[in-house]
C-alpha cells in the first residue's frame, strides 16, 4: 500500500514543483523588470542633475535647487533657469517620446527594425522641414509645425499603402523603407540647390539638436507627452497581447484593428512633436526598445523602460556632444555614431535568432 501511495503522490509532487518553478520564474522576471526600471529612472535623474550643474560654470546642487524653486541666484538664475533647465527638460521629454514611440512600433509589428527612424516617419518630418526652410523660406515655429504635419502625413500614407489585402507588418516595413528612401532623395535634391545659409540651417535641423532649446519648445512637447503617454501606458496590456499575434490578441479580447490604429496614431503624434522640437535625433527610437529588452528580460512590458532608455540616450548624448569631444556638436551626431554599429549588431542578431526584441 505504501508503494501505491508513493506512486500516486509522485505526479502530484511533480505538478506542484512545476507550479512552484513557474511562480518563482515569474517573480524573478518581475524583480528584474522592476530593478532595471528603477535603475534607469535613477540614471535619468542623475544625468538631468548633471546637465543642470555642469557647463562653463559649475553650480552646486543647492544653487540649482534654489533656482528651480524660484529664488534669484546671481549668475545661476539665467544660466540654469533660462539655458540649462529648458535644454535638460527638452532632452528628457523628447527622449521619453522617441523611446516610447519606437518600442510601440517595434512591438506592434513584432520586428526591431520597425522603428520610425527606419520606416520613413522621421524622414517625412525632415523633408517637410527642409521644404519649409529652403522652398518657403520660413523658420522657427513654422518649421516645427511643418515637421509635425509631415510626420503625420507620411505615417498615414505608409499605413494606407500597407493595409491593402490585409495588414502585414513586413509589408509596412518594406513600404516604409521605400518611402524613407524617396524622401531622403527629395531632401538631397533640395539641399543640392539651396543657398549656403539655408543649407547650414537645414543641416543643423536634420542632425537633431538641443541647441535651440527654449521654454517655447518645451511647452508643446510637455503638453503632448502629458496627453499621449498616459494613454499608451494604460493600453500597455493590449500592446503586450498584440505582440503574441493578431489571432491570440483577439482571443484575449483585444480589438486588434482599432487598437493598432490608435497605437500607431498616438506613437506618431508623440514622435512628431518630439521631432518638431529638436529635429530627428538619430537612432534613439531604434535603440531604446532593444536596449530596454536586454535589460529587463523576456516577457516584460517595455514602455516605461524604453522611455527611460530614450531619455538616457538623449541626455547622455547631449552631455558627450557638449563637453567630451573638444568642440560642441549636435546631440544627433553622438546618437548617430552609437546607432550605426548597433544597427549592424542587431541585423546580425536577427539573422541568427529570428528577430524579436
Amino acid at each position: 500500500m505504501s508503494t501505491t501511495e508513493h506512486t500516486l503522490d509522485r505526479p502530484v509532487q511533480s505538478a506542484s514543483e512545476r507550479v512552484t518553478r513557474i511562480v518563482a520564474g515569474r517573480r524573478a522576471r518581475h524583480r528584474r523588470h522592476a530593478t532595471a526600471t528603477i535603475v534607469l529612472g535613477i540614471l535619468v535623474l542623475a544625468l538631468f542633475a548633471t546637465a543642470l550643474m555642469v557647463g562653463n560654470t559649475f553650480y552646486t546642487p543647492g544653487e540649482v535647487i534654489r533656482v528651480i524653486l524660484g529664488e534669484t541666484v546671481p549668475g545661476a538664475s539665467f544660466t540654469v533657469g533660462d539655458l540649462r533647465l529648458p535644454r535638460a527638460l527638452l532632452a528628457v521629454l523628447t527622449g521619453l517620446a522617441f523611446g516610447i514611440a519606437g518600442v510601440s512600433f517595434q512591438t506592434l509589428l513584432r520586428n526591431p527594425l520597425a522603428s520610425p527612424d527606419i520606416i520613413g516617419i522621421s524622414n517625412g518630418a525632415s523633408a517637410a522641414a527642409v521644404v519649409g526652410i529652403i522652398v518657403l523660406s520660413v523658420n522657427g515655429p513654422v518649421v516645427s509645425m511643418l515637421a509635425l504635419v509631415g510626420a503625420l502625413v507620411t505615417a498615414v500614407a505608409i499605413y494606407l499603402l500597407s493595409i491593402k489585402g490585409g495588414f502585414a507588418g513586413t509589408r509596412l516595413i518594406l513600404i516604409g523603407i521605400g518611402v524613407a528612401t524617396m524622401l531622403q532623395s527629395v531632401i538631397s535634391y533640395l539641399l543640392s540647390r539651396a543657398p549656403n545659409w539655408d543649407i547650414q540651417v537645414a543641416m543643423q535641423w536634420l542632425t537633431g539638436s538641443l541647441n535651440n532649446a527654449s521654454w517655447e519648445r518645451v511647452l508643446p512637447m510637455a503638453i503632448a507627452a502629458a496627453l499621449i503617454v498616459p494613454f499608451l501606458l494604460l493600453q500597455g496590456r493590449a500592446l503586450g497581447a498584440m505582440q503574441l499575434g493578431d489571432d491570440s490578441a483577439a482571443g484575449l479580447g483585444v480589438r486588434v484593428n482599432s487598437t493598432r490604429l490608435l497605437f500607431i496614431l498616438s506613437a506618431v503624434a508623440l514622435l512628431a512633436f518630439a521631432t518638431a522640437a529638436t529635429g530627428p535625433i538619430a537612432f534613439v527610437s531604434f535603440m531604446a526598445g532593444p536596449i530596454a529588452a536586454r535589460l529587463t528580460g523576456p516577457g516584460a512590458n517595455l514602455l516605461v523602460p524604453s522611455a527611460f532608455v530614450g531619455a538616457v540616450l538623449v541626455l547622455g548624448g547631449d552631455l558627450i556632444a557638449q563637453f567630451a569631444l573638444g568642440t560642441r556638436y549636435p546631440v544627433g551626431v553622438v546618437t548617430g555614431v552609437l546607432g550605426a554599429p548597433y544597427l549592424i549588431y542587431l541585423l546580425i542578431r536577427i539573422n541568427r535568432s529570428g528577430g524579436s526584441l
